[in-house]
């Protein structure tokens, strides 16, 4: 156990020092490390609880989740009725409820059984809870009920999907390792470090940023549809901002015509023309296809731009577009034309998303915490040295150095992987000194045995560290398995204290089993002692 070859020897040290090396990034100046080539630039990034920034607590609206489902069995039951040519009237939601009546002559039995066919088991299994109750009320009334359970899943849904969408639009934005994760069933945790603005971060997440292209309803006037309080059945009564702020009426037909989901790419532009901003867009294959027929069929007619149910723009079709490309105009600066850009490149949000926790962690807080967290990182750290120096003399001091070494191996870890460190975090540093020493001690008091059985210093030295690698890796597997789970069930703060923890285990079963082995063996054969100096 005590025998290194030259080149095993080389090769720890030169894995420490390595390691240790890639700390050295967090103690220059961002602006210094920028300037070095990128793969020196990695570096820890400082969580919001030590560098202050945002914090938002996103909840999907689920009056919004529910209509879309009803809209959803609606259509469906539209599609079916009209496929098997069965007559219907009376297509309506009411409550959390869809109704239909099937004509008299039509064959209500077998609409029942075309309609029951939606009530599909819940996860794709067989049998178990369905996603609808379909009953027949009589005299060709049927009701299709979604179920509790069914609401459950689909907001369950929503959330995952709209995780990845806000994780786009965040990185978009050039933030520095924001952190988005799912709160609950229904709720999203959005922490940005070091941006103190939430008002600009709401305002790119809080839009659902759903686009569509629709054409306006010419042949009836909006001026009407608003005095009148009628609006066609065919048409939607949207509204469209001047630069005045003034909203103008505007009959639209709800058939869309392009959705904004075929886009694949958009970004803030300038028109050539007037110099305007504007947002430049491309449509996939399937979109060019549609929006050149769409152009091609109604030259001049106008072609409403729809965002979140408010017309952006509404020009007049001057001739087809048959490129699958066009631009965005309206009354944009350049930040809502880069906002609007960002939005449609990550794409619309499944669901309306409602702030519900806003705040922001001040920059002299975050200070603060890092003080803090140094002040008992220092106490801790001279503790545990005096100690083990004052227990073990020499043997003491080449465990502090291992010590030392494993500290720096993580903040080494740490910058590599990018991580972000919390102040649980550095909680997770602090107790992993200890647990590095705890495998020092385990060794020593293993070796003093050795020692009192009557071994010779040498002998005994060796027995020690050989012995004491059952219980050390024991006592360090099952702390780590405790971090591995806290990491996959833990969220936020939690997560950062057992990465650090995690990572602490890994170097310090490293220093102890080959830095501190490596130096006692090298001091061994330097002194040939006859006595151990513990």
């Amino acid at each position: 156990m005590l025998y290194f070859s030259r080149w095993k020897a080389l090769a720890i040290v030169g894995i420490a020092v390595l390691v240790c090396l890639c700390a050295v990034p967090n103690f220059f100046p961002a602006s210094t490390v920028a300037k070095w080539p990128e793969w020196a630039q990695r570096r820890m990034v400082l969580g919001l609880d030590l560098q202050g920034g945002s914090h938002l607590l996103l909840e999907v609206d689920a009056k919004d989740v529910k209509q879309q489902k009803l809209d959803q069995v609606r259509d469906d039951v539209r599609r079916i009725l009209r496929d098997a040519k069965i007559g219907y009237t009376g297509l309506a939601i009411r409550g959390d409820t869809v109704e239909v009546r099937i004509r008299e002559g039509s064959d209500a039995q077998a609409a029942y059984s075309k309609l029951r066919e939606l009530a599909v088991p819940l996860g794709g299994g067989l049998g178990g809870q369905r996603s609808l109750e379909v009953n027949d009320a009589g005299n060709g009334l049927i009701r299709l009920t979604v179920t509790p359970e069914a609401m459950t899943e689909r907001l369950r849904q929503v959330v995952e999907q709209a995780v990845p969408i806000i994780e786009k639009r965040v990185n978009a934005l050039g933030l520095v390792e924001p952190t988005i994760q799912r709160e609950g069933a229904d709720r999203i945790l959005v922490q940005v470090p070091g941006l103190g603005d939430p008002e600009a971060l709401l305002r790119v997440l809080g839009k659902t940023a759903k686009m569509e292209f629709r054409l306006v309803d010419t042949s009836n006037s909006a001026e009407d549809a608003v005095s009148g309080g009628r609006v066609p059945p065919d048409d939607d009564l949207l509204y469209e901002a001047n630069r005045t702020g003034q909203k103008t009426p505007i009959l639209v037909q709800k058939q869309v015509m392009v959705s904004g989901s075929d886009l694949t790419d958009a970004q803030a532009t300038f028109d050539q023309r007037t110099g305007e901003p504007v947002v430049s867009f491309k449509f996939n294959s399937n979109g060019a296809r549609r929006f050149a027929q769409v152009t091609q069929e109604n030259v001049g007619r106008p072609f409403a731009i729809v965002l979140d149910n408010d017309v952006i723009s509404a020009p007049v079709i001057r001739e087809p577009i048959m490129g699958g490309q066009g631009q965005i105009s309206g009354n944009f600066t350049v930040e809502s034309a880069n906002e609007l850009a960002i939005l449609l490149r990550a794409g619309a949000l499944p669901a309306k998303l409602t702030p519900i926790e806003q705040r922001v962690v001040g920059p002299g807080l975050g200070q603060d915490s890092i003080e803090k967290g140094k002040l008992a990182s220092y106490a801790g750290a001279a503790l545990v040295v005096i100690f083990m120096f004052a227990t073990y003399g020499l043997f003491g001091l080449f465990a502090n150095i291992a010590v030392a070494v494993n500290v720096a191996m993580i903040f080494g870890v740490l910058s590599l992987l990018n991580a972000t460190l919390t102040l649980p975090g550095i909680a997770g540093i602090v107790l992993t000194v200890g647990i590095a020493v705890d495998s020092n001690v385990l060794i020593y008091e293993r070796i003093r045995e050795e020692v009192r059985s009557g071994r010779s210093a040498i002998s005994a030295i060796d027995a020690g560290f050989s012995r004491a690698l059952a219980t050390i890796l024991d006592s360090n597997i099952t702390t780590f398995i405790a971090a591995a789970v806290l990491f996959f069930i833990g969220t936020g703060p939690v997560r950062g204290f057992a990465v650090t923890l995690g990572i602490g285990i890994a170097t310090s079963l490293f220093t102890a089993f080959t830095l501190t082995r490596l130096i006692v063996a090298t001091w061994v054969q330097w002194q040939r002692p006859k006595v151990v100096p513990i």
